[in-house]
Parts: structure tokens; sequence; C-alpha cells
């Protein structure tokens, strides 16, 4: 069975993009990829967080508007990290014969993790955007516990790179070299 992508892009809002780390060249990073995606014909599925922090129309909960869906393109709200729990992606993701997704997002550790992992379980192969995925800055004196941001970062490249899952592909790939045509 031939590959059929689908680009998700989650939770790049304007109040998660705001304390991102390398917001602009993350942003940057997946609107190309996402333009990309729209020429090839791969679905790009924009995925919302809906929570008390993120309310509903509000300025915050908007996707910043360099990735905001077009006319006609899935939109998926969500209220865990998990972009697949209690929400329609899956059977969105299977109503297009989606084989495979390509994950970006905020943030790296959270959403971005649990979706990719989860994508796996239900039987998806995966590409990881190494330079699609950020995560929030950090403040050494308020945050001491977390790892830096670029360090975060590295680490779930590093996990990507190297996880196996089996009868799964997993891929890491910098926008520029995510491919876009059927296996």
């Amino acid at each position: 069975m031939p590959t059929r992508s689908a680009l998700l892009v989650i939770d790049m809002q304007n109040a998660t993009v705001a304390m991102a780390h390398r917001a602009a060249e993350t942003v940057a990073a997946i609107a190309g990829l996402a333009e990309r995606a729209r020429a090839a014909g791969v679905p790009v599925v924009t995925v919302r967080q809906r929570d008390e922090g993120m309310v509903y129309g509000t300025e915050g909960w908007q996707v910043v508007p360099e990735l905001a869906p077009r006319d006609g393109e899935p939109v998926v709200d969500k209220t865990t990290p998990d972009s697949f729990l209690d929400t329609g992606l899956d059977a969105l993701l299977e109503g297009l014969g989606v084989t495979e997704v390509i994950v970006t997002g905020f943030a790296t550790e959270i959403c971005v993790d649990t979706t990719a992992r989860q994508a796996l379980s239900r039987g998806y192969d995966l590409v990881v955007v190494a330079d699609g995925h950020t995560t929030s800055v950090r403040d050494p004196e308020d945050d001491g516990d977390l790892m830096p941001a670029d360090r975060s970062v590295a680490q779930y490249n590093a996990i990507y790179r190297t996880i196996g899952w089996p009868g799964r592909r997993v891929r890491l790939r910098a926008a520029a070299d995510v491919d876009l045509s059927p296996a």
C-alpha cells in the first residue's frame, strides 16, 4: 500500500508561540513545509488546544497568521496533550487514507511527543520534523527543574532519531528534507 501522509500542525496558537523558543524559526519551517504539502496534495491538519488558558475565540487561542488553516482544511480541537484523545483526528486521518503523520508544533515534550507516540500506537508511520517543533522559553530561576529549551528539543530529536516501533517507520527530518511524494 502506498504511503499517504498528512501534516499535523499542533498548538501553534498566539499564546503558545508567544512563549516559544525559536518561535520565528519554527513558524517559518512549518509554514514552508505546509506550503510544500499543499502543493503536493498532502492534507494539512491544524490542531488547536482548548482549555481554561486557551479559551475558544480569544486572541491567544487563534492560530498564528502564518499557519492559519486555509478554507476547507481540517481543524481538530483538543483538550489534552493527546491530539487523538476524544477528538475526531483518527477518523479524519482514516477517512483521508492517511498512513503516515508528519508531526510539527508546540510543545515538544508534551503535545508533540504525546501525539507522535499515540500516532505510532494507532498504526501510523511517523515523521517528526526536527526544526518544526519547539517548547517554551525557560527561565532558570523560575524553571530550575526543567531542561533548557534548546536541550529539550535536541533530546527529543535524538529520541526520534533512534526510537524503534514494531511494524512502524519512524523518521526524523528537517522541514526542507521531508519527502512529500508517495513511498
